[in-house]
């Protein structure tokens, strides 16, 4: 079991989660058609295959580094409103200045991302965007860690989570964005990008997947 990420490590685990989004593109298209503007999948695209080009060449040494180097392909490549809020979410992790990726470093992570997308977006929870999966996503790997649990166990709960905190999305009526124009009909249909922020959590817990029996 890995208690820690090396800088490398992450890097692959990022790798992964490229894979993983570039495979769901179609899911997001269909998504963002319904209440969107049908686009965020192309973003999403655009921007995952920018990641995963700066991933080939990266060297860094600190997690952080990777992290901020993850925000800034998806903040320069994403476009529009998704390039900025998950561009911003990634780059929070820069603050984590060391060589490898704990549990708590991740809880720190979520953390940090929850308060500096809150700041970018001016959105809380209940108003049916990615911040309903990302918040939870934040509790949970915080409680993990309070509970003494390893990194693959915090990033499965994150990942539980944030998959709990989209589905919920399905009840809320948008407040922001596109799909706020269509009041009561936006009901029924989960956000984008809660979707998005929820298979990069799962993705990157499946690279580190927890012991079996694992709470």
């Amino acid at each position: 079991m890995h208690d820690t990420l090396s800088a490398s490590d992450l890097r692959q685990m990022f790798l992964g989660v490229c894979d993983t989004m570039l495979a769901n593109i179609d899911r997001l298209t269909k998504a963002d058609q319904l209440i969107g503007d049908g686009d965020h999948g192309i973003g999403m695209r655009r921007g995952f295959t920018a990641v995963r080009a700066y991933l080939e060449s990266a060297t860094e040494e600190t997690v952080g580094a990777v992290f901020k180097g993850v925000g800034t392909a998806l903040m320069s490549h994403t476009g529009g409103a998704a390039g900025a809020i998950f561009g911003t979410l990634f780059r929070a992790g820069a603050a984590l200045d060391t060589p490898t990726l704990s549990g708590e470093g991740y809880a720190r992570f979520l953390e940090d991302a929850l308060a500096a997308v809150q700041k970018r977006g001016g959105c809380t929870t209940g108003g049916k965007t990615l911040i309903d999966a990302l918040a939870p996503a934040a509790l949970a790997a915080r409680a993990g860690v309070s509970a003494g649990a390893a990194l693959p166990e915090v990033l499965a709960a994150a990942a539980e989570a944030a998959e709990q905190g989209m589905e919920a999305t399905k009840a809320m009526i948008a407040t922001t964005g596109k799909a706020r124009t269509l009041g009561e009909r936006s009901l029924g249909h989960p956000d984008p990008g809660a979707i998005s922020l929820a298979i990069v959590l799962a993705a990157m817990s499946s690279h580190v997947p927890a012991p079996a029996g694992a709470a």
